[in-house]
């Protein structure tokens, strides 16, 4: 009796070959990290749909410009006057002083506080404009805003 080499070619190979499934399985399970938390909100927000918001300029607001100089070292001006963290907190704390007292005090109806507006050059490292906003609100200045400038055309687009 003789063999040959392939078996008897008369049977039907009982043999799965699994690896094709176990590859789509894979590429869907990372499909499925991937995708579920982006669909999955867990809080829900209204976010505001304002682009452009006009800054109305008061004279007792307060005006700060803040840049880096060429060393690195974060300057900064109220108006023209440079001013180093201890001339600005002093500064901001009289300001607001004066503000309060000029409007009847504390408890006088309709006490309308001043504002920061801070104008930052973009090369600025934020710990110059960080620091400048938390010396602000440490004085008491509780609105804090930033002067930016629209592209050209008047055309706001998002990001």
């Amino acid at each position: 009796m003789s063999h040959t080499v392939g078996g008897d070619t008369d049977v039907p190979m009982s043999d799965i070959n699994v690896v094709p499934l176990t590859d789509v399985m894979l590429v869907l399970l990372i499909v499925f990290l991937i995708a579920i938390p982006v669909v999955i909100q867990t809080v829900p927000v209204k976010l505001p749909d304002v682009r452009f918001d006009p800054t109305t300029t008061k004279p007792e607001n307060v005006s700060l410009s803040v840049k880096a100089s060429d060393t690195g070292a974060c300057e900064v001006y109220w108006n023209q006057t440079r001013v180093n963290s201890t001339e600005l907190l002093n500064r901001a704390v009289d300001k607001l002083k004066l503000e309060i007292e000029k409007q009847g005090g504390v408890n006088a109806p309709g006490l309308e506080l001043p504002e920061v507006h801070i104008r930052g050059d973009v090369n600025t490292p934020y710990r110059c404009i960080g620091g400048t906003i938390f010396t602000m609100q440490r004085a008491g200045f509780a609105r804090v805003g930033f002067i930016s400038e629209p592209p050209p055309g008047g055309v706001v687009t998002r990001l």
